[in-house]
């Protein structure tokens, strides 16, 4: 085990660099934005470009990378990330920044796709979970730290975005010089949505407002507290608490959701979800702890739904489904990501900075009613019979999903994925690379 993790240290450092430059630079860009006067609704829409980005790179980025390779493939993405990075504090305009956001998004979701695909070629049936959870670990981590980073700075200025394009471009560093294989890309499966729609609807409803929420937050977010009138440095710890919140519920919620029907999960974390936004709508300027507190558990939970969703269609789908499941679910959560920045920024726009928990509230609270109908209406999996739940992170690519410990079809993967590897070492010149 200790020789697997040591053999993918170079992919986890690559990956804990990239995450933490790019999600340094969604906040930082709202920010700047604000700094700028610009309205928050045209904010939100300039900030929702990412997500349009980041889905269309999930989806074509893997034709760029079969069609050049994963080395050469990971250091255009690197290189046109930075040099979009590096131009955003040059000249602010609306248009040009929506360019910008969309072509960052693409190539993270193409860096991404990378990092994921490499972890997932090493790991095998016996060490994919461990795998997993130190990604998941080391993601969130990487994600608050990056929050903390702007704390050190003034996002008037050109050097965070500076520091931003420096660790995306320190990311390729630990991948181009690995000397393992490039492993095989996984065959993009989907099952389709109508067909996890009928057996399994509250499960994609969850991902999509999951989406929704999460990105609500991790993009407005830093909009409402400047707003509300907090430091840069107490933003970027505002920020950094509720990161580390998404990763530290999904433990707890995973262990409760093992044991309760999933269905219930869901409307527990819905109501508290909506509880704690309109406690932060209402209270959250009145006092610094409060804030912290109240958001990190609004976050906490809108991060939970979407792998107790997950767990939920597993519940509902044949085996053979799960990474078909996982793909379509994934996809629903980008789209959710795309409208979540748009509807929380004309929310605060139309009732000013508390708008944003408003809506999030709203939206956590259709959820519930969904889940309650759910849980009446549905025919539901005895707990006995539940699927194992596992902890993800949705900002992720269908790379990461082929990890998923609950694939019964992965280990015939493996080998076919090993036979690739043994074919592609034995076509190779001798001190060529592959």
């Amino acid at each position: 085990m200790l020789q697997t993790v040591f053999s993918v240290s170079a992919l986890f450092l690559s990956l804990v660099l990239l995450t933490g430059g790019s999600t340094m630079l969604g906040t930082l860009v709202g920010l700047r934005l604000e700094l700028e006067g610009y309205s928050a609704a045209r904010t939100g829409l300039i900030l929702s470009f990412h997500a349009v980005g980041f889905v269309l790179g999930s989806i074509y980025g893997v034709r760029i990378i079969r069609r050049v390779g994963q080395i050469r493939a990971f250091a255009v993405f690197g290189a046109l990330a930075c040099a979009a990075i590096l131009t955003h504090p040059m000249y602010v305009h609306t248009d040009l920044w929506i360019v910008l956001r969309l072509i960052v998004g693409f190539c993270v979701a193409g860096l991404l796709l990378i990092v994921e695909s490499w972890v997932n070629g090493v790991a095998t049936a016996q060490t994919r979970g461990t795998l997993l959870g130190i990604y998941l670990v080391l993601f969130y981590l990487a994600s608050s730290g990056g929050q903390l980073i702007i704390g050190l700075g003034d996002p008037a200025q050109f050097h965070l975005f500076s520091v931003a394009a420096i660790l995306v471009a320190l990311s390729l560093v630990p991948l181009s010089l690995t000397r393992s294989v490039a492993p095989q890309l996984p065959e993009a499966t989907q099952v389709p949505v109508r067909t996890v729609a009928n057996k399994a609807p509250l499960a994609v409803m969850g991902a999509f407002l999951s989406g929704i929420l999460l990105s609500a937050f991790n993009s407005i977010g830093p909009i409402y507290a400047s707003r509300i009138g907090l430091d840069t440095q107490q933003l970027s710890l505002f920020m950094s608490v509720a990161v580390l919140s998404a990763m530290v519920f999904q433990f707890p919620v995973g262990r409760l959701s093992d044991y309760v029907p999933r269905n219930r999960v869901v409307l527990g974390l819905a109501a508290t979800g909506t509880a704690a936004a309109v406690a932060t709508a209402l209270w959250g300027e009145a006092s610094l702890w409060l804030l912290f507190a109240s958001a990190a558990l609004y976050v906490g939970c809108a991060a939970s739904v979407y792998p107790v969703s997950l767990a939920l269609a597993h519940d509902q789908m044949q085996h053979g489904e799960i990474v078909g499941t996982n793909a379509t679910l994934l996809i629903g959560f980008g789209v959710g990501t795309i409208g979540g920045p748009i509807g929380a920024s004309l929310s605060i726009w139309l009732l000013g900075p508390s708008g944003l928990f408003i809506f999030a509230a709203f939206v956590m609270g259709a959820l519930g009613i969904i889940a309650a109908y759910n849980w009446t209406a549905q025919k539901q999996v005895p707990v006995a019979q539940q699927e194992q739940f596992v902890a993800v992170t949705p900002v992720s690519t269908s790379a990461l999903m082929e990890l998923d410990p609950r694939d019964e079809t992965y280990e015939a993967r493996e080998e076919a994925a090993q036979e690739h590897l043994s074919q592609r070492a034995t076509d190779t010149p001798p001190g060529a690379t592959p």
